[in-house]
């Protein structure tokens, strides 16, 4: 099976949220987060619990957890086998915050405008 392509969403003023936010955590945390995204790159569509779940509309979260310690980053599918991450947090509360999916979908808006330009 071949692996999907994975691409970091960088915005036009050239940030990339995600490897901000990845550069954020602890070592373990980040290699627990880095172990979900190779698997997402592996599996793509087919990644389920625990590692991933579709939030809606198409955006989906990655999970990483280490003891009490929880951390998402949101991602979307691009036709020819192409994962974007987008954003990262923290998760603090059981549901995941309206603003990040809301953020992620911005984010993909966008990252679809430009690239068929």
């Amino acid at each position: 099976m071949q692996e999907f392509e994975i691409v970091f969403y960088t915005t036009e003023q050239g940030e990339v949220p995600v490897k901000d936010f990845l550069d954020s955590l602890n070592d373990k945390m980040r290699a627990k987060m880095l172990l979900s995204i190779r698997i997402v790159r592996e599996k793509g569509n087919l990644a389920r619990m625990p590692y991933s779940e579709e939030l809606e509309d198409g955006i989906f979260e990655l999970r990483a957890k280490i003891g009490s310690d929880i951390s998402r980053v949101l991602y979307f599918f691009v036709v020819g086998k192409k994962i974007v991450l987008t954003n990262g947090f923290i998760k603090k509360t059981q549901k995941t915050p309206r603003n990040e999916i809301e953020k992620a979908k911005r984010y993909r808006n966008d990252y679809l405008s430009r690239k068929e330009n």
